[in-house]
């Protein structure tokens, strides 16, 4: 059974930092794209950062670039997300998503994380 668990969420303020991890199990971590997404109340979900199999080549939404550095340790089929100088509209449901094509999709349940003084 596939699992992806996020954790590390929370409120910080502005200028702050969290960390948050993404713990995974049920399939070949190795082999799956794993990324970032958020979705902020009456917005669309969108890409934040990704990550290749290999961990050798990511990408990152321009709204955060500089700002949050995306990870990933195969060993431990753990996904991490650095995230820096926190803005207020950095607040949204975080999830972790694994692709490796159409039929191996999975999501996580998100984690909420709130930017505010």
């Amino acid at each position: 059974q596939v699992q992806l668990v996020e954790s590390g969420g929370g409120l910080v303020q502005p200028g702050g930092s969290l960390r948050l991890s993404c713990a995974a199990s049920g399939f070949t971590f190795s082999n799956a794209r794993m990324s970032w997404y958020r979705q902020a109340p009456g917005k669309e979900r969108e890409l934040v950062a990704a990550i290749a199999s290999a961990g050798g080549s990511t990408n990152y939404a321009d709204s955060v670039k500089g700002r949050f550095t995306i990870s990933r340790d195969n060993a431990k089929y753990t996904m991490y997300l650095q995230m820096n100088s926190l803005k207020p509209e950095d607040t949204a449901v975080y999830y972790c998503n694994a692709y490796r094509n159409a039929y191996n999709d999975y999501w996580g349940q998100g984690t909420q994380v709130t930017v505010s003084s």
